[in-house]
C-alpha cells in the first residue's frame, strides 16, 4: 500500500488543488444565487423559507453523504430514488401496525439496508456494471413497491415522535440528523484508514489487490452504507408527507448524483470531497427553492439536476485530464 500511496501522491496533489478552486468557485456561485434570488424576491430570508431550504438540503444530503463514499470507490447507485419511496411504504407500515416508531426505523434500515447489500453484491460476486446492476433493481422497486402497496400507506396512529423526526424543531431534527451523518462519513473518508482504502479502490482498484486488501468488501461496504443512508431519508421524506408514498423518489437519485458530481467527486473514482458535495446540495436547492418563489415553471426543478450532470461530469473531464499532465 506504501507504493501505490508514493507513486500516486503527485496526482492526489494536484487533484485536491482542482478541488478546492472547485469548491471555492461553488462557493462563489452559492453566495451569487442567493444574493439575486433575495433582492428579486426578498422572502428568501425569510425563517420559514430558510428552514424549507434546510429540511429539503437534509434530505439530500444524507444520501449523498453515502453517495459520495460509492462514487469514490468508482462505483454509483441508481436505484435510490426508487428505495427511497420503498422505504416509506414499509416504514410507516410496521409503524401502523406495532405502534413503534424505532420498529418502524428499523424495519426501513433493514430493508435499505439489504437493498444495498443486494446492489453490493450483484456488483462484487456477479461482476456486473454498477450503472446496468442499480437500474436493474431500481426498477424491480418501482414495481415491487406497488406489488406491496397500491396507495399511500398513511400515518393512522399519528404519534407525535414520528412527526417531529421530520418537522419536528428541535433543530430541526432532520438537519441535526443530516450533520450527525455528514460528520461520521467526513470523519471518515478524512482521518481514517477505512477512508483511504476507499479512496485507493477508486484511484487504482489493482494495485489495492495487490497490496492484500479486499477491494470487493470496501465496495460492498459503500454501497450498505448508502443503502442505510436512503433508510434514514426514507424515514424523514415520509415524516414530512405524514405517510408513506410510492412515487415519493421519482428523479430523486438524480439531484443525489447532480449534487455529488457538482461538488467535486470523481465518476471514475478516487477523488471527491464530502464538503463539496455539501455545497452542490446547498446549490441546487437554492435554485429549486429560487424557482419556487419566483414563480418560475416548478418542471424546472426536474430540468437544473440534468443539466448540472452534463456539466459537472465535463468539468471532470477536464479535472482528470490535468491530473494526467
Amino acid at each position: 500500500m506504501s507504493e501505490l500511496t508514493h507513486a500516486s501522491a503527485p496526482k492526489r496533489f494536484i487533484g485536491g488543488q482542482l478541488l478546492g478552486s472547485s469548491q471555492l468557485v461553488l462557493g462563489v456561485i452559492l453566495a451569487a444565487l442567493c444574493i439575486a434570488i433575495s433582492i428579486a424576491a426578498p422572502q428568501f430570508y425569510s425563517e420559514a423559507n430558510i428552514i424549507a431550504i434546510l429540511r429539503q438540503c437534509a434530505l439530500v444530503l444524507v444520501v449523498a453523504s453515502g453517495m459520495t463514499m460509492l462514487i469514490i470507490t468508482a462505483e454509483v447507485d441508481l436505484s435510490v430514488g426508487a428505495s427511497l419511496a420503498f422505504v416509506g411504504c414499509i416504514g410507516m407500515a410496521v409503524l401502523n401496525s406495532t405502534h413503534s416508531l424505532a420498529l418502524g426505523m428499523l424495519a426501513a434500515l433493514a430493508f435499505a439496508g439489504g437493498v444495498g447489500l443486494f446492489n453490493g453484491l450483484v456488483v462484487t460476486r456477479l461482476r456486473v456494471n454498477s450503472l446496468i446492476a442499480t437500474i436493474g433493481t431500481m426498477m424491480m422497486l418501482q414495481g415491487g413497491v406497488y406489488l406491496f402497496t397500491r396507495e399511500a400507506v398513511q400515518n393512522h396512529n399519528q404519534l407525535a415522535s414520528f412527526t417531529d423526526l421530520g418537522a419536528g424543531y428541535v433543530g430541526p431534527v432532520p438537519v441535526i440528523l443530516a450533520a450527525l451523518i455528514f460528520v461520521v462519513a467526513y470523519v471518515t473518508l478524512r482521518f481514517t484508514t477505512l477512508g483511504r482504502y476507499l479512496y485507493a479502490v477508486g484511484a487504482n482498484e489493482k494495485a489495492v489487490r495487490l497490496s492484500g486488501v479486499r477491494s470487493e468488501r470496501l465496495k460492498l461496504f459503500a454501497f450498505v452504507v448508502t443503502g442505510l443512508c436512503v433508510g434514514v431519508a426514507g424515514m424523514i421524506l415520509s415524516s414530512l408527507m405524514n405517510a408513506g408514498q410510492p412515487t415519493a423518489g421519482r428523479g430523486f437519485e438524480l439531484t443525489v448524483i447532480a449534487a455529488v458530481i457538482l461538488g467535486g467527486t470523481s465518476l471514475l473514482g478516487g477523488r471527491g470531497s464530502l464538503f463539496g458535495t455539501l455545497l452542490g446540495v446547498l446549490v441546487l436547492k437554492v435554485i429549486d427553492n429560487g424557482i419556487i418563489i419566483l414563480g418560475w415553471n416548478q418542471d424546472l426543478q426536474m430540468v437544473v439536476p440534468g443539466f448540472v450532470i452534463i456539466l459537472a461530469t465535463y468539468l471532470d473531464i477536464i479535472r482528470n485530464r490535468a491530473n494526467v499532465r
